[in-house]
């Protein structure tokens, strides 16, 4: 009976395929753990299953096609077909031809799901919701990092660089958590990356084992020798360790993209809560104890405006977000066209507003509501048909004056009593309520509006109510008691503490009023601010800053359109047709005093210097900003140069064992066989040194005078060339007798003469490769890494 050892070697490619299944798995498990970083961000699990089903299919296609011999370049493109497919079966509800070849239907579902995804995903605070569209963009990524992991290990054979498409889903909580990712996670990670490494040097090693057993190849037996190198498993745990701590040091000192200050002097951010994400965001600007300039603006109106920013319009889960307010980029800011559902009998008066921006930085333009012509914009901007508000595909509020030309409404209470009919089609979806929902939103709005003759004396009904003495204001609270934000269930349970903000106001109304058949919806945006000046030529001047961030209800009333409300108590101002004649609101508070701690300025116009302040502070915001960043790409220039540094610290201490006599020619001709792996020559670990030294003898920089019984030329090129052959045969020698000498018997050369040879013959290497290849050897050292090790003379590995 043939042994399984006599199989194996019989059949050289049986334990490399074994190999590559178990490589391919171990990708697997590096790839699933690096998902489940990402829990933190997302409602519930039941996201990481498409990622992972994907991603598994991917893997295990590739696996398969490399069983059956596909050639190894054309896996990748393969694989990126099998990604395709199979996110046609999960995701093109049928549009794909065998539901498995997309077809133009699929590719514009894709399309669509990518728009909802990158929609959901800037508008959704943390934990969000995972919508389809969400799920389409991380089952998509899942599977293209799968692609790029077996293409880096398998096809290029570069498995320690099959972890770095998983820094993707990894860094992602950094940037967006003050807390980071969690520590279990990554180590799980890290842990995954070290079996990847482990899994290649073992394949490796199979690989060599099984070749054939015959001239270079043949076996060889050395005297023992004590080892002082680390070997694979050393390396593989030291470049898991580095990533470990890497990764932890990466999510404690990115900049939080996330971190509240959510207009004022941050970017537009593309990420969860990174945008305009105010159910969690808006509290912590709120909370902030100095607060942060945002904008100036003069104005003709009476009544200082509100600026709007955002409507949310719609539920993704129980969670707020925005259906309508992507930009219609075919309506330009010049003419905004009259808000939809506005009767001409509906007073309105036309408003100029002159606006200048501190501290706002965000594809988001902050402007009266509804305006019909906006003019001094730098870049790009489009209003939106149904929400008018405005948006920018280019550019940002940085540093941006504006005039923007607004209607004040000003219907009465009559006309709103009056309003009845049936809502236009776009405004039937402001009707809905996810379900299951707390039942006390339903109750408290029936129990506070019952009696009412009209939808809007229930409007008043509910806005009186969450005004009433009742109810405290208290950014504080919500986050004590945790139940902060404004989605249903937070909103359940704020109806029953009472204590609360303006999200947490302003939801509650909209939701209630929803269940009373009553459309509405959420803008968000800022207060009037505070004014610094007495009126001059019917200009005042206001100064707005972050604890103006606000949020309100809007209700339609047919023939009257969309309608503000102000339920929040001490915040704001309860507009005129929103008072019955007979009510009384004690509690309101004037837009003079709300909460700032912005300087105001004597000055009543706008000029260059009212606005020092303001301008002074967001320098040190910037100066702030620019801190972090710059200390964030210490750290990644840092990490980019740990390699380096470790190669580096090895060879030095080489270089002192070597000089002070507790090291050897072993340790040098370990050395020599590093910097040759560094340096693109493969150190194959079936040959002795002596035909290392012959193929070394043969680049260029050295003589091409080889050792002697080598075969190799004899003669030296010039000089140079001469003196580091010579030294290469001498360091050959002197490791040849440490290692087969008897035991006492080795005559090794001085310390500072081992050192010498060892200097003129890496020299010599580093001369006769290209600059390409010198940057590598020192930026990316190939002898660090585990899956190369194998290449080197294994019996030379001893002195590292």
């Amino acid at each position: 009976m043939t042994s399984g050892a006599a199989t194996n070697r019989g059949r050289p490619g049986a334990g490399r395929g074994r190999g590559r299944w178990l490589l391919s798995l171990a990708m697997l498990l590096l790839l699933l753990a690096g998902s489940a970083v990402l829990g933190p961000l997302l409602r519930g699990s039941s996201w990481w299953w498409p990622m992972a089903l994907v991603g598994t299919i991917v893997l295990v296609s590739a696996a398969v096609l490399r069983r059956t011999r596909v050639a190894s370049a054309l896996v990748p493109v393969v694989g990126l077909g099998v990604l395709l497919a199979t996110l046609t079966l999960l995701f093109g509800q049928g549009t794909g031809l065998l539901w498995l070849i997309p077809t133009p239907d699929t590719i514009d579902r894709f399309g669509l799901l990518v728009d909802t995804g990158v929609s959901s995903i800037e508008q959704q605070s943390i934990p969000a919701e995972p919508i389809e569209g969400i799920l389409f963009l991380l089952a998509a990524g899942a599977g293209l990092i799968a692609v790029l992991m077996d293409a880096l290990a398998l096809t290029l054979r570069w498995p320690a660089l099959a972890g770095l498409p998983v820094l993707v889903p990894v860094a992602v909580p950094g940037l967006l958590l003050d807390e980071g990712a969690s520590p279990v996670a990554l180590i799980a990670t890290a842990a995954a990356y070290l079996l990847v490494l482990r899994v290649d040097v073992r394949l490796r090693r199979v690989a060599e084992a099984n070749g054939p057993p015959s001239g270079r190849e043949a076996a060889r037996v050395y005297s023992p020798v004590r080892r002082r190198a680390p070997g694979p498993s050393w390396a593989a745990v030291t470049v898991g360790g580095l990533g470990i701590v890497s990764a932890l040091l990466l999510s404690s000192a990115t900049p939080t993209i996330s971190d509240g200050d959510l207009f004022a002097g941050g970017s537009s951010g593309p990420l969860f809560g990174a945008g305009v994400s105010p159910m969690i965001d808006l509290g912590q600007d709120l909370r902030r104890p100095d607060a942060g300039p945002a904008l100036h603006y003069t104005t003709t109106a009476k009544t200082p405006p509100y600026f709007k920013l955002l409507t949310l319009d719609q539920f993704v889960g129980t969670t707020w977000t925005s259906r309508s307010d992507a930009a219609t980029t075919s309506n330009t800011v010049d003419r905004i066209e009259r808000p939809p559902g506005l009767s001409d009998e509906v007073k309105t008066t036309k408003t100029t507003t002159i606006v200048v921006i501190d501290g706002v930085e965000t594809d988001l333009l902050p402007a009266p509501n509804p305006a019909s012509r906006v003019e001094g914009l730098e870049g790009r901007w489009f209003w939106n048909n149904l929400t008018h508000t405005i948006k920018s595909t280019n550019t940002t509020t940085r540093g941006q004056t504006y005039t923007v030309t607004a209607l004040e409404l000003q219907p009465t209470a009559e006309q709103l009593r009056a309003a009845r009919g049936r809502y236009p089609v776009s405004v039937a979806p402001n009707l809905k309520l996810p379900f299951p929902r707390p039942a006390i939103i339903a109750a408290t709005a029936k129990s506070v509006t019952e009696g009412a003759a009209s939808d809007y004396d229930a409007a008043v009904a509910l806005q009186d109510y969450l005004r009433g003495s009742a109810f405290d204001y208290d950014t504080d609270a919500p986050v004590e008691d945790g139940y902060d934000g404004g989605g249903l269930d937070v909103i359940g349970t704020f109806l029953e503490v009472k204590s609360g903000y303006c999200v947490h106001f302003s939801s509650a109304m909209a939701v209630m009023a929803r269940s009373l058949g009553i459309p509405a919806r959420i803008a968000v945006g800022y207060l009037p601010g505070s004014p610094s000046s007495s009126a001059e030529d019917d200009t005042n001047r206001y100064e707005v800053d972050s604890h103006d961030l606000h949020a309100w209800p809007e209700l339609y009333f047919v023939g009257v359109g969309w309608v503000p409300f102000e339920p929040t108590p001490g915040r704001g101002t309860v507009p005129d047709y929103a008072r019955p004649a007979d009510a009384t609101t004690p509690e309101d508070v004037p837009a003079s005093a709300a909460p700032t701690t912005a300087p105001r300025s004597d000055d009543g116009g706008i000029t260059a210097d009212s606005g020092a302040v303001p301008a002074a502070q967001a320098r040190q915001q910037e100066a702030a900003t620019l801190l972090r960043s710059g200390l964030f790409l210490a750290l990644v220039l840092a990490l980019l140069l740990t390699p380096g540094v470790v190669r580096l610290a090895r060879r030095l201490r080489r270089r002192r064992r070597i000089l002070s006599g507790s090291g050897g020619p072993a340790d040098a001709w370990a050395e020599l066989a590093d910097t040759a792996v560094d340096h693109a020559v493969r150190v194959r670990g079936t040959e002795t040194p002596r035909e290392l030294a012959g193929r070394l003898a043969l680049r260029p920089g050295l003589s091409g005078a080889g050792p002697s019984g080598s075969g190799s030329p004899g003669a030296g090129s010039d000089a140079a060339g001469s003196d580091a052959a010579a030294a290469l045969e001498r360091l050959l020698v002197a490791a040849e007798r440490q290692r087969f000498a008897r035991p006492g018997s080795e005559e090794q050369g001085t310390g500072p003469a081992v050192c010498h040879d060892l200097d003129l013959v890496i020299g010599a290497i580093r001369t006769g490769a290209d600059t390409g290849t010198r940057i590598r050897a020192a930026a990316l050292p190939a002898s660090l890494w585990p899956a190369v090790l194998a290449r080197r003379d294994g019996a030379a590995s001893q002195g590292a």
